[in-house]
Order: structure tokens, then C-alpha cells, then sequence
């Protein structure tokens, strides 16, 4: 018996892709670096199904007919080129070497350059959606060789999540690193939108004073209307669950929170193309200020919250903060597109928009209904510079900023941190007006370093310098962009 493809790592992750491909009438050839999870792999979930155990890379290579394709879902880093430099020995060119993993894109491109001038092909996919997707249906982002493309195509489909319409969450990305850029950004989004419902969730809490019990109600009947999505649903569930002595869980949760790079990854990119990724961004800080714990608790010491407790009906206040929430949302995805469209015609992948928003339709974690409306709105507004421009989203936009604006405003009187929520707003202000207050700015500039200016009443693109003191000279440092 010979394998369809052949599966390196057999983590919580590979263990579960690789039984979605036997269950979808793959044969698989599996091995893992440590023996003992192999065998107890093969002896458990794996028993009595078309699996073939290869202890050796070698092994896994003879188990499969050319062309032969390799799939890695180990840790992203240095192993994936050591796992590569491992198989290269073993394959033959036009052979695939697929990595699953969550790299980075431009270690992605690297090695996709590298595998084609020695005659291989390589993908790297992204895939989301954790334990559960996995092993039921992924969303899938695979980019790097398009001439591996059809050769998995055929696999990817099947093993893929499938959005309400039937449609596989699978598609092409583009060559180099796309498939691994469109990932990282959807992690980026997916930072935002955990970010903004947990202010939303502290509001609820510590200002309206809110039960648990009527929390996760409010959630759930959040999560039938526009805002419905899995991780609305998930919160609604995590709020409602009792830990063994009936209290709720989360409270016992310590509120350090963890992260893997990739939402910094995002942040960091977002700069390399000069765009404002500010709630992304925030949602990252927010995380690293959580994990400051010892601080914090120091500083509420030195610094109490002089909290203004709640006078009213709270539930009166439930509708703004779900407007709030709805618009800091759109304005995560708009500013995570506008990184995608920079970034595409940086790299030349050619992004298609509206198939992105499609395949993360189901699968993913920031899988949702919304999205619909986001592929509608790209595929409908041709060049579409920013999603917050689209007909359908800026009415949104209008329509929940009263809310919106009275939650952030609410919360900063309390004393109650909401930067992703805030800085959305925020972003969402700057966006909107015509003028700006950088022209003060690009005068300081101009004082202290001569680095020019334009002006209003002459054409852009033509610079001037200002002796502001009465004592400069005429030179100047010119202008350039970061």
C-alpha cells in the first residue's frame, strides 16, 4: 500500500488533520520525530485506518508514489528548514514539500525561492481553526509554487471546512509567502476581535454590574443577529460555565494572557507598508500588559481606580455596547484588508479579496456572517481602497457610531481600559477628516531637522523650507518615506 502524501508532526494539530484525510479517503504516511507518540498514535486513534507508520524520513519517503507531496505541521522556526534540509536527500525534484505550520511569511518565500532553483515545489499553508477544525474542516490559505497548486488541490478541498452554501474555505493565495501573509493576518484580526468582545465583557461586568447568567444571554442573542460568529458564540458558552463548585470559571481564570508572534507579526508588517493597524496593534499590547500581572497589581495599589459606580437601567445600555462592538469590528477588518491589499501589490501576489473573505467563512476562528457582506462588498466595489468606504459598511459605520462613541466615552469616565475599542474609534475619527493636525507637525519637523514641507495652495509634490529661526541655512535634508 502506497500513501496519498506523506505527514511529519503529530501534535494536537497533526494528529487531527491527518485523521479529517483518512476519514476523506486519504492513505496517509505519518511519522514524528519522538516514536512513542507515533506508536501510540497508530495503536490508538489511528488503529484499523489507512495509515502508514514510517519511523524514518526514509521510510516515509519509499511509503509514496511520485510525485511524491510532503506535509510538515511542526513548530515554526529554524526546525521547518532542518525537517527540509532532512527530506531534500530523499525526494526528487518536482516533488512538494507542504509546511502547515504557523511560519513566517518572509521565511516562507525564502524557502519557496530556494526549493524552485533546486527543482522542488513548495506550499505554505495557512490553517485555521484549531483542534476542532483540524480534525472536521479547516479554512485553508495555501500559497508559494502554483505549479504544486494542482497537484493538492484535490486533497485541500476535501479535508476543508465548507461555508453555509456549500463552498470549500480553500483557495489559492498566491506564490511566495501570500498563503502564510493571508494567515497572519487573519490572526491579526482574530487578536482584535477576542480583544474587543473582552471589553465589551468587562463593561458588562465591572460598570453595569451584569450576572454571568444574563452576560452569556446577551451574547447568545448577539450571536443571532449581525454579529454572529464563533466567537461570540464561544464567549456566550464561556460566560455560562460553571467550574465544579458551581461558581463561574472564569472568574478562577488568571488574566495573563498568552500569545504565539503572529499578531505581532501583523503589527509589524503593518509598518513595513506605512498603513494604521491600530486596533490590531492595540489588541497585541493589550496582551502584553495583561501578562505584566505583578505590576499591575502593584500599581492598583498605588494608583485605585476612582470608579463611578452605575446609575441607571442596565440593560438600556446593552444595545450601545453591541453597536460599539459591531463598529470597532468593521473597522478591525478594514484596516486588516487595507494590510492585505498594501501588501499584495508590495510582493505582487494579486489578492483576490472576496475569496479570502469567503474561505474564512467557515473553519476559522473569526469564521462569521459578516463575511459575507465583506466579500459582497469586494466583489461588487471594484478597487475598493478601504473597506469602511464600501456602501454597505460605512452606513453601518454611521449608523453604530452614537452607541459606539457613548460606550468608549463611558468606559474612559469609569476608568475601565478599553485601548482596541478606543483606538478604533479613534482611527475611525482620523480617517474621516479632511485635515489633519500634520501640518503642525511637518512645521516642527521642518524647524528642527529642515526636513521640508508641501503646501496647500501649491501642487503636491512640491517641498519648501522655512528659515524659522532667522539664522538657517537653505540646505536641506529632503524627503523620504519609511
Amino acid at each position: 500500500m502506497k500513501g496519498d502524501i506523506g505527514f511529519i508532526g503529530l501534535a494536537v494539530m497533526g494528529e487531527n488533520l491527518v485523521l479529517n484525510m483518512e476519514r476523506n479517503g486519504f492513505t496517509v504516511a505519518v511519522h514524528n520525530k519522538t516514536t512513542a507518540t507515533l506508536d501510540r498514535f497508530i495503536a490508538g486513534r489511528g488503529a484499523g485506518k489507512r495509515f502508514i507508520r514510517a519511523e524514518t524520513l526514509a521510510d516515509l519517503v519509499a511509503s509514496l508514489d511520485r510525485p511524491r507531496t510532503v506535509m510538515m505541521m511542526i513548530k515554526a522556526g529554524s526546525a521547518v528548514d532542518q525537517v527540509i534540509d532532512s527530506l531534500l536527500p530523499l525526494l526528487s525534484p518536482g516533488d512538494t514539500i507542504v509546511d502547515g505550520g504557523n511560519s513566517n511569511y518572509n521565511d516562507t518565500a525564502r524557502r519557496a525561492s530556494r526549493l524552485a532553483e533546486l527543482g522542488f515545489r513548495f506550499v505554505g499553508t495557512g490553517i485555521s481553526g484549531g483542534e476542532e477544525g483540524a480534525l472536521n474542516g479547516p479554512s485553508l490559505m495555501p500559497g508559494g509554487s502554483s505549479e504544486a497548486w494542482p497537484s493538492i488541490e484535490h486533497l485541500f478541498t476535501a479535508i476543508s471546512a465548507k461555508a453555509p452554501d456549500g463552498a470549500p474555505c480553500c483557495a489559492w493565495m498566491g506564490p511566495g509567502g501570500a498563503g502564510h501573509f493571508v494567515k497572519m493576518v487573519h490572526n491579526g484580526i482574530e487578536y482584535g476581535d477576542m480583544q474587543i468582545v473582552s471589553e465589551i465583557y468587562w463593561i458588562m461586568k465591572e460598570w453595569l454590574g451584569l450576572s454571568y447568567d444574563r452576560m452569556a444571554e446577551v451574547f447568545a442573542e448577539w450571536n443571532r443577529g449581525p454579529l454572529d460568529s464563533y466567537l461570540i458564540g464561544i464567549t456566550a458558552e464561556i460566560l455560562a460555565h460553571r467550574d465544579a463548585d458551581g461558581s463561574p470559571l472564569v472568574e478562577k481564570i488568571l488574566d495573563a494572557a498568552g500569545q504565539k508572534g503572529t499578531g505581532k507579526w501583523t503589527g509589524i508588517a503593518a509598518l513595513d507598508e506605512g498603513t494604521p493597524l491600530t486596533l490590531i496593534v492595540e489588541s497585541v499590547f493589550a496582551r502584553c500588559l495583561s501578562a505584566q500581572k505583578d505590576t499591575r497589581e502593584a500599581a492598583s495599589a498605588l494608583f485605585p481606580a476612582a470608579r463611578k459606580p452605575f446609575a441607571g437601567d442596565p440593560e438600556e445600555w446593552l444595545p450601545r455596547l453591541r453597536d460599539a462592538l459591531y463598529a470597532a469590528k468593521i473597522v478591525s477588518y478594514a484596516q486588516g484588508f487595507e494590510l492585505l491589499r498594501l501588501a499584495s501589490v508590495t510582493n505582487g501576489w494579486n489578492l483576490d479579496f472576496a475569496s479570502i473573505a469567503r474561505i474564512w467563512r467557515g473553519g476559522c476562528i473569526i469564521r462569521s456572517v459578516f463575511l459575507d457582506r465583506i466579500a459582497d462588498a469586494f466583489a461588487s466595489e471594484k478597487d475598493l481602497p478601504n473597506l469602511a468606504l464600501s456602501r454597505y459598511f460605512s452606513g453601518e459605520l454611521l449608523g453604530a457610531e452614537p452607541g459606539w462613541r457613548e460606550t468608549v466615552g463611558a468606559a474612559i469616565t469609569a476608568a475601565l481600559p478599553v485601548p482596541a475599542l478606543a483606538s478604533a474609534l479613534s482611527w475611525f475619527d482620523g480617517f474621516r477628516s479632511a485635515k489633519l493636525p500634520a501640518n503642525l507637525l511637518q512645521a516642527q519637523r521642518d524647524y528642527f531637522g529642515a526636513h521640508t514641507y508641501e503646501r496647500t495652495d501649491r501642487p503636491r509634490g512640491e517641498t519648501f523650507h522655512t528659515d524659522w529661526t532667522g539664522h538657517g541655512g537653505a540646505t536641506t535634508s529632503g524627503t523620504y518615506s519609511v
